[in-house]
């Protein structure tokens, strides 16, 4: 186990490189051929404009003002300083509450490491059950936990106090900020713009119909069970393929530009390139002319495929945006039932148009369920085989490790300092990197499980990241062994006996755990502000979606199962210091723990997942006294129009207007047979409904 120097010397590291990545980032984000990277939003708003337009040669690229190097540190206290109403309006909610997270933390902990310290540490210190037993090495840090403490003393009252303390706190401050976070959500709701989504739901699972299209199904279905609210609707095509030729013929047209350009700025000669992969080999041809070809070639391609999807009724997937004429209209036909069946007709709130996934739309939808177990089995052996390269790797992250693999580097690795950067520093960075390709990993699977919104593939992909460190990282730390002598460890032991098994090993890696979080927590943090990658391709970081918070109750649950795991393996842990009948007093805590969970999200979760009806009443109130004019169908007439057919001549279904008189809604259902009970492709009956609307059917 690493000493008391080590964890400092540790500490050093992570906090001068901590420092680096800031100074380095204060420093970039004055120059301004750096501006589209660090100043997306002012640059997409039109506030900050081109440096390289408008200023001399060397000014379009650095700042050779000497005035701002002197103040480069000024964002930190204007940062810090800037009120959460201006941070919303600029950032978003979203990006708001993701700060409140980290001040959670600090909320929390800060308090709880007050008490450890001044409590716990000293009941540790003075324990001296380490220095009593023979030939056992340990450190200082050692008698700083629990180990220090002899089995059966009444010392461990403190701990199962303290356990108390810190629960309560923990609890507190998780029920103040969910109530905080529900509060800001319903003020973003009632104070935002006016946004497509607002107005409009995704219907998947749409029934088939032997009389009727699927574009006419959708347009009878809901003139008939929405009548005074139904405004239009949006089917969705397979437009997967299309897409595929479209990116690839905009990333040509990208290279035509390029060469182009080169070719203006040098006109003497013309620019060349090879055939072969990446330009890299093959024969070398006229550059322009190379990737105009290919480009002829996709646009042809693109145009074979739009002209199949249009000619191809299969190309219509059972789904469709629908709009309505009020956001109270929306609300109802998205927190309703639709139907008496309730695996057809399955509406929820529309994602806002930025925000679709639209590969998965095209996935039908007696798929998902398989997807989602398929995917589950996945991550079930991706956790647990991901562990024996962690456990590899982790054995060469140590000074026994080295030394067997590299014996020559003995002499080296004794030095004092190279040992303390090994124990200190570099489990927690080698654990660190190997984990950089997992996000990439976990968000495929999670498109893979047909989710039809980029936030809630991300809010999936943060749970999978988080079972996997539990599991991964935490446990796998902890218990030795390869992958599946851990598996096999679980499932032998009774479930009574896990929590003592974690619990005793817990004390023994506890500093790796110190240093791994001054890694990932430090370093890692102050890392990801540079944007290694927008500033490699200096690209601008345009926000993809804005959830108005939506990922929070997630944050709350999985900080109240950390709080769980926490009960149980202090019950295990107090179970093996000769305390089995003063733990039975901590039975309590994780059954309170789940109560107040359970409490919480009754109490603010239907604020993530609904909009009240009474908010959307007067949202739609005073839209219509401030804007009486507005012309709803024209706003959402492309809403929801596949990216692929944007600027398109693309035939759509009219849009129903209030004005029209016909007081039926056509059908062209024929057959007579179709009743509720005998067919379940529609909950209408085949004659036709009096209403004010009419509608017409139409091709998308």
């Amino acid at each position: 186990m690493a000493s008391l120097q080590d964890i400092g010397f540790s500490a050093a590291i992570n906090l001068m490189s901590a420092f680096a990545f800031l100074f380095a980032f204060a420093m970039l984000r004055l120059q301004p051929v750096n501006d589209r990277v660090y100043f997306p939003k002012w640059y997409l708003k039109g506030i900050r404009g081109s440096p390289t337009r408008s200023r001399g040669v060397m000014n379009r690229f650095v700042n050779l003002d000497w005035t701002t190097y002197v103040k480069f540190l000024n964002w930190m206290p204007a940062a810090l300083r800037m009120p959460e109403p201006e941070l919303i309006e600029h950032a978003g909610l979203d990006s708001a509450v993701y700060i409140r997270i980290y001040l959670l933390g600090l909320k929390m902990f800060v308090p709880i490491t007050v008490f450890a310290f001044g409590v716990l540490v000293p009941v540790n210190w003075t324990g001296e059950t380490l220095d009593k037993i023979d030939d056992l090495t340990f450190s200082n840090v050692d008698k700083l936990s629990i180990s220090n403490v002899p089995p059966g003393s009444p010392r461990f009252w403190a701990h199962l106090s303290m356990t108390y303390v810190f629960s309560i706190w923990a609890c507190y401050v998780l029920y103040m900020e969910y109530k905080t976070v529900a509060t800001m959500r319903l003020r973003h709701l009632a104070s935002e713009t006016r946004r497509p989504d607002q107005l409009t739901v995704l219907v998947r699972n749409v029934p088939p119909d032997p009389d009727e299209s699927v574009n006419e199904h959708v347009e009878h279905f809901f003139c008939v069970n929405h009548p005074d609210h139904y405004l239009c609707h949006q089917v969705v095509y397979n437009a997967n393929d299309l897409a595929k030729v479209v990116a690839q013929r905009k990333a040509m047209q990208n290279w035509v530009t390029y060469y182009e350009n080169k070719y203006e700025r040098k006109p003497s000669s013309r620019p060349t390139t090879k055939t072969g992969y990446g330009g890299f080999w093959g024969t070398t041809v006229d550059a322009i002319d190379f990737y105009t070809s290919k480009l002829q070639n996709l646009a042809e391609q693109e145009a074979v495929e739009r002209e199949k999807i249009m000619n191809d009724p299969m190309a219509i997937v059972p789904a469709a945006f629908v709009s309505f004429r009020s956001r109270w209209g929306t609300a109802v036909c998205a927190q309703t039932q639709q139907c008496h069946n309730p695996t057809i007709w399955l509406t929820e709130w529309a994602p806002e148009p930025r925000d679709v996934f639209w590969d998965n739309l095209a996935i039908p939808y007696v798929e998902l369920s398989i997807r989602r177990l398929l995917t589950t089995i996945a991550l079930f052996f991706l956790i647990f085989c991901f562990m024996i390269p962690i456990a590899f790797v982790q054995s060469l992250a140590n000074l026994e490790g080295i030394q067997k693999v590299l014996p020559f580097l003995k002499p080296l690795i004794e030095m004092k300092t190279v040992k303390s950067v090994i124990q200190g520093f570099l489990p927690g960075i080698a654990l660190k990197i190997f984990l950089i390709i997992l996000p990439t990993l976990l968000m495929t699977m999670s498109q893979i499980e047909g989710y039809t919104s980029l936030s809630y593939l991300d809010r999936r992909s943060a749970e999978k990241y988080f079972w996997f460190i539990i599991v991964n990282v935490f446990l796998g730390s902890i218990i030795t062994g390869t992958a599946f002598q851990q598996l096999k460890s679980f499932l032998e032991q009774p479930p009574t006996e896990i929590p003592k098994t974690v619990g005793v090993s817990i004390p023994m890696k506890a500093t790796f755990f110190i240093t791994y979080i001054m890694v990932d927590g430090w370093a890692g943090i102050a890392a990801e502000i540079l944007r290694l990658v927008p500033l490699v391709v200096i690209n601008v970081y345009d926000q993809k979606y804005e959830s108005g918070a939506r990922y929070w109750p997630d944050v709350h649950r999985r900080l109240t199962i950390c709080l769980i795991i926490s009960q149980l393996l202090m019950m295990g842990l107090l179970s093996t210091k000769k305390l089995a009948k003063v733990t039975v007093l901590l039975l309590p805590q994780p059954i309170l723990t789940i109560w107040f969970y359970r409490y919480c999200a009754g109490r603010f979760e239907s604020a993530f997942s609904r909009f009240p009806l009474q908010e959307a009443m007067v949202k739609d109130t005073l839209e219509k006294a401030t804007e009486p004019n507005l012309n709803l169908k024209e706003y959402l007439k492309d809403a929801y129009v596949h990216p692929v057919f944007k600027g398109k001549d693309l035939d759509r279904p009219r849009v129903v207007d209030e004005e029209e008189s016909n007081p039926l809604v056509p059908t062209r259902r024929t057959s007579q047979a179709t009743t509720r009970y005998n067919s379940e492709a529609s909950s209408t009956t085949n004659t036709p409904v009096a209403n004010k609307h009419s509608g017409s059917p139409g091709t998308m």
